[in-house]
């Protein structure tokens, strides 16, 4: 009995010697949303137009949290989460202040453009980093850009880029484009003619839409009137999603659709069954109860490249972690197969795309055949030689 007792601690001591001491400091990631986004309508999310969000990706946030739950381990480093909320960018700021104060510098924002921007200007130069990761506007990746502004969500560009790949290589080379009222439906136009033109693709015509069955607008509001003519394809500019749920098999001719409908260029899709994604959705529902996103994807993705610069620079230290960041040749795992990484020139996520109807996963992006002299995730997006971003 003696000898039994004896083996029994002589295993305790050993295993409290080869066993690394828990974390003792604490690198907490900050979590900013707007009160009242309305890119989360209720409404709105629930008829879950192609493309759009499901939910709040703050779960996205907290999945990856649970994953890097060892990433520090060697540094004596554990992760935690710090949300908070606002309504005006005044009150935001406040809140990232109060962050500031409480030594966090790596901070997910789930906010607007315009809001973000605002965020991003008051705490130019400070030891800061903003993850984007809902906003795609090209703009914030362009004369908007800001050095404390990390863009995990790709933006239009990118996906406007991998919709026009996919139609090159099918030799689809005659777009209609159908754009509504909204400025953000300029915006998707904008990037699709700059696709259209880098790639050769040719845009037939460009029309406008409205919502409505107003019988005054039927040329407008009828999409079998909208869409007489010769081309391969209609492409819909309709950041709502409303008028373009209607526009797949009732266009005048037998054409496919794509862009709000149809096919899109996707960060994430629940489709995605490839590259370890299909472990990811799986713990993203068990913890949201619902699909992932792209915004979901893209929140998981920010506290993911925390996670891994942490484990790579064994540090907590704010300026080593940023260049880690920004080191070529340092790669992050997105589970979508190609290595990601972040462009020096505007700190956009370098990613594939998931070109993918509502619910399967037709091509990834870039398409096979576009090459870059670099890296063929710069054929997505702005490339170094594209850029204005200036720092």
């Amino acid at each position: 009995m003696i000898k039994r007792h004896a083996y029994r601690l002589l295993c305790l001591l050993a295993w409290s010697i080869t066993t690394p001491v828990w974390a003792e400091k604490t690198l907490n990631i900050g979590y900013l949303e707007q009160t009242d986004d309305a890119r989360y309508d209720a409404k709105r999310m629930a008829a879950q137009f192609l493309g759009q969000p499901l939910g709040r990706p703050y779960a996205g946030a907290e999945v990856a949290l649970k994953e890097i739950k060892f990433h520090g381990q060697g540094a004596g480093i554990q992760f935690a989460l710090e949300k908070a909320e606002a309504t005006t960018p005044a009150e935001l700021i406040k809140q990232v202040e109060t962050l500031q104060g409480k030594g966090v510098h790596f901070i997910l924002s789930d906010l607007p453009a315009a809001t973000l921007s605002a965020v991003a200007t008051a705490f130019k130069g400070k030891d800061m980093v903003l993850f984007n990761v809902s906003a795609t506007e090209d703009s914030l990746r362009q004369e908007q850009c800001q050095a404390n502004v990390f863009h995990t969500i790709p933006n239009l560009a990118m996906q406007a880029d991998g919709l026009v790949q996919y139609l090159v290589a099918h030799k689809w080379k005659e777009v209609l484009v159908l754009e509504g009222e909204l400025p953000n439906d300029a915006l998707l136009t904008a990037a699709f003619e700059r696709s259209a033109k880098r790639y050769g693709v040719e845009i037939t015509e460009k029309r406008p839409f409205v919502l409505g069955t107003d019988p005054r607008e039927r040329d407008k509001n009828n999409i079998a009137l909208l869409t007489g003519g010769d081309y391969d394809l209609v492409y819909l500019a309709d950041s709502n999603g409303e008028f373009a749920r209607n526009a797949a098999y009732q266009t005048l001719s037998p054409r496919p659709v794509m862009g709000a409908e149809g096919l899109n260029a996707l960060a994430w899709t629940w489709a995605w069954d490839r590259d370890g994604a299909a472990q990811v959705q799986k713990r993203f529902e068990k913890q949201a109860n619902r699909h992932m996103g792209a915004v979901d994807w893209a929140a998981w993705m920010a506290v993911k490249s925390v996670g891994s610069a942490v484990q790579q620079t064994n540090s907590d230290e704010f300026a080593k972690l940023r260049d880690f960041l920004t080191t070529p040749g340092n790669a992050l795992d997105g589970a979508k197969g190609s290595a990601s990484s972040f462009r020096p020139w505007d700190h956009q996520l370098r990613q594939p795309l998931l070109l993918s109807t509502h619910n399967w996963v037709i091509e990834r992006a870039p398409v096979t055949g576009f090459l870059h002299e670099k890296n063929n995730l710069d054929t997505l997006g702005f490339d170094e030689r594209d850029s204005t971003c200036k720092f």
